[in-house]
């Protein structure tokens, strides 16, 4: 696929909160790698990385979209993924195939939620990363108030690699701190960088950063922290040699300043994606578990090993089909060849290969470890699925993947549209893993879920526009769960006589508690054959369906475990049909004794406003049972924290245009789940 060797690939996400300029760096990029010849601009709908529809409109991003661009004698895989809390599935997924990733910070904002967010699912996946401070022409922007940002909230010890020349409007260059040079960005679209001596003003400053440069440099190489002690002559490539292991170790995050829009800085930050983020060979390999013998193996970057490759998203492309986005770990693989998917144990064939730009297609012969593309014919593949030989059957971690928190009731208008709609609904679910579907065999209707308001809304609309079916959308519902509080021992007898062969199946149960976010276990401790093995599989399947429907609210019910410890059976009667049912009832009798409670989501919310709205603010967020935990002030405005319950914060960015005189803005991610208070599961359950 590729003229580089291993060496010189990056394969790189930019990733950020919403409307911290993600995208419009990712069009720069492509603009002076001379992947695009013409910068689209998001505000104009033409970003050729935002190739939705539903993207061009709302100047958002919607999917990660992956290109491959070419810099400095270097292979760039790039990924731009979106900001937007609602899509968090799409950071996730491609996080977890990257060797590194650039934050891109608002130099007015600095560090916000997703911005939060985006750095703790970097630090899960173990991703090393840079930052590039973006947005300084604009009035109220601050690089070194960043710097700081990312040091305090962040604990990312961030270094100033850069000192920006000139504030807001007069921003007009960028110092390198280890040559002392300054960068001012020349030509109708800022492609000819041009080097001069500093100013002289900032001879101090660039001494002082220079000196905070070599000594975190000094920590990742004794050779040069001795040079330095000795005070000897320090090479500008020896720095970047220390601080790149430093960043490989995740151990420093060197910092870099500019304004995409105003086409400032990003050449210098590729530099830097060169200079300092690891190539595949630099990560430590990938675990995987082999799936005859069970032991953990190493999964190393080298065309020497058997192919071993993870599907990280699924497109459905109008032209190709099924396209499975791949990351090739080690190995190669060529079109026509043949994969083995690891989950459903299946050959397949690979009919073709696609190396992508955002939405745009280039077929090629092969791909290597390394390599990031598409590939067509691997039909059954879900997001997370190891691709690999049969001589080797490696299962890759997988992915985590978010539940949803937040449902609505989609019909179509038109009953003979039923088929094509779950057909579209499926399509999307196995494109979007944090979207569910489910039919409710209650009411008769489909129950889609996902992540937040703006999530749901982009689903309907893709139904009407992309797949032709016109749905009328029921109310906004919010996922409650049900726990329970204490352990509790109950008993499940079924017993049914009808002439001829009768039915008898009996179980004992303990269900206890667990910590939240731990799902839902079952153990089997029968012993001495009071229920044969046989059976036990029957028990399994009726506890998983009871667990779908608790006792408040007939919500699913989480974070307990189920421990199976005895019963009795019956020669003749006994059957897997029955022990299923007793279990069913054993669970709904011990859910009964074990206090149940229902649980609500709990959404973190950022409250942008001017002064003067601060009070009608915070008593509406503690009307809406919020919790307010903290409050600071940002450039002109005070910025409100709050934890508040979903369930109280529909409708919410309305009211708080109409209060606020529409200058206040909010955002919302999901934290956790937690108890209803008494009074409110009352009222909730009541309306069930």
């Amino acid at each position: 696929m590729s003229k580089y060797p291993i060496r010189k690939y990056r394969n790189i996400g930019i990733a950020a909160h919403i409307d911290a300029g993600k995208t419009t760096v990712s069009e720069r990029i492509l603009f002076y790698t001379g992947i695009s010849h013409k910068i689209g601009e998001v505000h104009e709908g033409e970003a050729v990385m935002d190739w939705m529809e539903q993207e061009r409109e709302r100047g958002i991003t919607i999917t990660s979209a992956a290109t491959t661009c070419f810099w400095q004698d270097h292979q760039i895989n790039l990924i731009d993924t979106p900001g937007h809390v609602d899509f968090t599935i799409e950071v996730g997924r491609s996080l977890r195939v990257l060797d590194g990733m650039v934050g891109v910070f608002c130099g007015v904002a600095g560090v916000q939620p997703q911005s939060e967010t985006v750095w703790r699912q970097a630090n899960r996946y173990k991703v090393p990363r840079i930052i590039f401070v973006n947005k300084l022409d604009r009035i109220g922007a601050d690089y070194f108030r960043v710097v700081n940002d990312v040091n305090t909230k962040l604990k990312a010890n961030g270094l100033a690699m850069q000192i920006p020349v000139g504030a807001s409007d007069e921003f007009r260059a960028i110092i390198d701190v280890l040559t002392g040079k300054m960068a001012t960005f020349e030509g109708e679209r800022g492609e000819n960088v041009v080097w001069s001596d500093a100013p002289a003003e900032y001879k101090d400053q660039i001494a002082e950063l220079r000196t905070k440069i070599v000594e975190a440099a000094g920590d990742f190489d004794e050779a040069l922290a001795e040079k330095y002690l000795n005070e000897e002559e320090i090479t500008i490539p020896e720095i970047k040699a220390a601080l790149r292991k430093g960043v490989i170790e995740r151990k420093v995050t060197p910092i870099f300043c500019g304004t995409a829009f105003k086409n400032k800085g990003v050449q210098l930050m590729l530099d830097a994606v060169v200079d300092y983020l690891p190539s595949p060979v630099d990560v430590p390999p990938i675990k995987g578990i082999e799936k005859r013998t069970g032991q953990e193996i190493e999964v190393h970057s080298s065309t020497q090993e058997p192919l071993s490759a993870l599907v990280f998203k699924i497109m459905t492309d109008p032209y190709v089909g099924v396209l499975n986005f791949i990351r090739v770990y080690s190995g190669e693989l060529k079109a026509g060849s043949y994969v083995y998917n690891v989950r459903t144990g299946s050959k397949e064939r690979v009919s073709r290969l696609i190396k992508m730009h955002a939405n745009k297609r280039e077929e090629i012969d092969e791909m290597h470890a390394g390599d990031i593309g598409a590939v067509v014919g691997v039909r059954d593949a879900n997001t997370g699925d190891s691709l690999c030989t049969e001589d080797r059957l490696v299962l890759l971690e997988s992915i985590d993947i978010p539940t949803p928190v937040i449902s609505t009731s989609v019909e179509p208008k038109n009953k003979g549209d039923y088929e094509k709609m779950g057909l579209a609904l499926r399509k999307m679910m196995q494109e979007d893993p944090s979207f569910r579907f489910t039919y409710n065999e209650e009411t008769g209707q489909t129950e889609i879920s996902g992540m937040g308001e703006l999530h749901l809304e982009i689903v309907v609309d893709r139904l009407r526009r992309e797949h032709k079916v016109d749905v009328a959308q029921g109310k906004l519902q919010v996922a409650y769960k049900e726990a329970i509080q204490k352990s509790a021992d109950a008993e499940g007898k079924y017993i049914r006589q009808s002439g001829g062969r009768g039915q008898y199946g009996h179980v004992w149960i303990k269900l206890e508690p667990l910590e939240r976010g731990k799902g839902f276990e079952i153990v089997d401790k029968i012993v001495g054959g009071t229920i044969p093995k046989e059976y036990i599989p029957g028990i399994q399947k009726g506890l998983e369906e009871a667990v779908n429907s608790g006792v408040l609210g007939g919500y699913p019910v989480v974070d307990l475990r189920a421990t199976i410890y005895d019963g009795s059976y019956h020669d003749v009667d006994s059957s897997e049909i029955a022990f299923k049912i007793a279990a069913a009832m054993a669970f709904r009798a011990g859910m009964e004794k074990a206090s149940p409670v229902l649980l609500e989501p709990v959404m973190k919310v950022e409250v942008e406003t001017p002064e003067e709205y601060m009070g009608d603010v915070m008593g509406d967020l503690n009307s809406r049972r919020g919790r307010i935990l903290g409050m600071e002030a940002r450039v002109g405005n005070q910025i409100i924290t709050a934890e508040v319950p979903l369930g109280e914060m529909f409708g919410y960015v309305t009211e708080l245009r109409s209060m606020s005189k529409g200058r206040a803005s909010s955002t919302m991610e999901f934290e956790c789940y937690r108890e209803v208070p008494k009074n409110v599961q009352d009222e909730i359950v009541k309306k069930k």
